[in-house]
C-alpha cells in the first residue's frame, strides 16, 4: 500500500517534533551518524566590521590578503573596506598565488589594477623586508592589515609574508593590524624545530613544523621573540576571533572554507598537510598535485599495494591508508599512472600528521627507487627535505635506517621548549576556559 503525496506531507508536518529523531535514527541505521551542530566562531574581520572599523580609523590602509579574506557570506574584506567611507584603503598586496588566487604554487599575479575596486594590487610574493618597505612607501600606507587563512604548517608561505611585512612595518614606523582567523587543524604543536642554518622561504625563523597557533598568536610570538630583540617591535594590534578554542577543528565551525591556495581544497587537506607536504622533498614520489586530493594522495609509478599494507600495519592513531591509483594532470608524473595510498583521517583528534608523514617516508625509503630531491642551484644545502624539516636530521636518520619512533623522539626536547616559549603569546584556550 502506498501513501498519497498529500498524506505524506501531512504526516511530515504533524510529526515535525519527531522528524529530527527519525532522521537521526535513519542516518544511524544507514551507518552515517547525524552531524553535530556547527560551533559559532567570529573571525577577526567580522569583529572589525562589527566595531565600525575602529582599528583602522584615520589611517591610510594597505591590506595583505588573498581569497580567504572573506566574511561568512563570502564577501571579501577588501571589497567591504573599499565600499565603506569609514576606511581609507589605498593599496592591496598579493602573496603567493595572488590576491584573487589565480596563480599556481610558486607563482603570483604580478602588480596591476584590481578590476572590482580599482585599487593597485602590488606583487608581494617573495618580498623581503626592503621590498615591503619600498611597496609601503610607494603606496603611502600608514597601517598594514594582514588577513589570510593559514593552515598551521611552517612551510605554508603566508606566515612568512606576514613576518617580513611586520619587520618592514617596524623599521618604517608603521602600524600593523592582524585580523585573526582560527587555526584549522587546532592549537597543538608538533614536529621538529627549524634551525638557523636551514631557513628559507618555507621557514624563515625558528618555530616547529606544526606550530599550533593562529596568525594573531604567531604575530605576537614573532613580535616578542624576534622583532623585539632585533631592531624593535612593531606597533601591533590583533583583532581576535570570538568562540574559537584550541581543541576546535575547522570542520566543526560555522565558517565558510575558501581555498587558501589551489592545492588546499578542503579542511581535510589541511589536516594531513604538515606531514605529507614532506613528500615535496622526495624527487620521485607525487604528493598528489594535479589530482583532486593533493597531499591526501601519495604515490609513484614504482610503488605497489604493499605500501598501504605496510603503513596500516603500524596501527597509527586516527588514520588508515587506502590502496589508491591516480594519474596527475601536472607536476610530478604528469599523465602517468601512480600507485600508492590515500590518507584517510578517521579520528582527527588522535591523528598526528607529522608522525604519519615520517612513517610514510620510512616505508617509501625501503623501495630501491626512492630518491631525495636535490636542488642543483644550492650547493651548500641541496636537499629540499632539510629545508622543509629544518635540518639534516630527519633525512640522515631515515637514510641510516632509524625507526619512526626514533625519528620522532629526536625532536622531543626542542618541541617541549617551543611549547613553553609560545605559552605567553597564546590568546585562546581549551575547553572550559575563556
Amino acid at each position: 500500500m502506498t501513501l498519497s503525496r498529500r498524506a505524506m506531507l501531512a504526516g511530515a508536518v504533524g510529526a515535525a517534533g519527531a522528524g529530527l529523531v527519525a532522521t537521526a535514527a535513519s542516518a544511524e541505521a544507514a551507518g552515517t551518524p547525524p552531524q553535530a551542530p556547527k560551533r559559532p566562531v567570529t573571525t577577526g574581520l567580522e569583529a572589525l566590521i562589527a566595531s565600525g572599523w575602529t582599528a583602522l580609523s584615520g589611517q591610510r590602509v594597505g591590506v595583505i590578503s588573498n581569497p580567504t579574506g572573506v566574511n561568512r557570506d563570502y564577501t571579501h574584506g577588501v571589497d567591504l573596506m573599499h565600499a565603506d567611507d569609514r576606511v581609507d584603503i589605498v593599496a592591496v598586496f598579493g602573496p603567493e598565488h595572488g590576491f584573487r588566487g589565480s596563480a599556481q604554487a610558486g607563482g603570483s599575479e604580478g602588480t596591476g589594477i584590481d578590476e572590482r575596486t580599482g585599487l593597485t594590487v602590488y606583487d608581494a610574493y617573495g618580498a623581503n623586508v626592503a621590498k615591503f618597505v619600498e611597496l609601503f612607501d610607494k603606496a603611502g600606507v600608514e597601517t598594514v592589515v594582514f588577513d589570510i587563512q593559514d593552515v598551521g604548517a611552517r612551510f605554508y608561505t603566508y606566515i612568512w609574508t606576514m613576518y617580513q611585512s611586520m619587520v618592514a612595518a617596524a623599521q618604517s614606523g608603521r602600524r600593523y593590524v592582524v585580523l585573526d582567523r582560527p587555526n584549522p587543524i587546532g592549537g597543538q604543536a608538533y614536529g621538529p624545530m627549524m634551525t638557523s642554518d636551514y631557513t628559507s622561504g618555507v621557514g624563515l625563523r625558528e618555530i616547529v613544523q606544526q606550530h599550533g597557533m593562529t596568525v594573531g598568536e604567531l604575530a605576537q610570538f614573532f613580535n616578542g621573540e624576534f622583532l623585539a630583540n632585533e631592531g624593535g617591535a612593531v606597533e601591533l594590534e590583533v583583532v581576535w576571533c570570538k568562540g574559537w578554542r584550541r581543541d576546535m577543528l575547522y570542520g566543526e565551525m560555522d565558517l565558510p572554507w575558501v581555498l587558501p591556495s589551489p592545492n588546499m581544497p578542503t579542511p581535510d587537506t589541511a589536516l594531513v598537510y604538515p606531514g605529507t607536504c614532506m613528500f615535496e622533498g622526495v624527487a620521485n614520489i607525487s604528493e598528489g598535485r594535479g589530482t583532486t586530493r593533493p597531499f591526501e594522495l601519495i604515490g609513484a609509478p614504482w610503488l605497489d599495494y604493499h605500501y598501504s599494507d605496510r603503513l596500516n600495519a603500524y596501527g597509527l592513531p586516527g588514520v588508515r591508508f587506502r590502496e589508491a591509483y591516480f594519474t596527475p594532470t601536472f607536476n610530478k608524473f604528469q599523465n602517468q599512472l601512480c600507485a600508492g595510498v590515500e590518507v584517510k583521517v578517521t579520528d582527527p583528534r588522535r591523528f598526528d600528521p607529522i608522525r604519519t608523514g615520517v612513517a610514510m617516508l620510512v616505508e617509501a625509503h625501503r623501495y630501491p627507487e626512492f630518491t631525495w630531491r636535490q636542488d642543483s642551484w644550492d650547493t651548500q644545502r641541496p636537499y629540499w627535505i632539510d629545508k622543509l624539516t629544518g635540518s639534516t636530521r630527519l633525512r640522515t636518520m631515515i637514510d641510516a635506517g632509524a625507526s619512526v619512533d626514533e625519528v620522532v623522539d629526536a625532536w622531543s626536547d626542542e618541541l617541549a621548549d617551543f611549547r613553553q616559549r609560545r605559552q605567553p603569546y597564546l590568546h585562546y584556550h581549551g575547553p572550559g576556559k575563556p
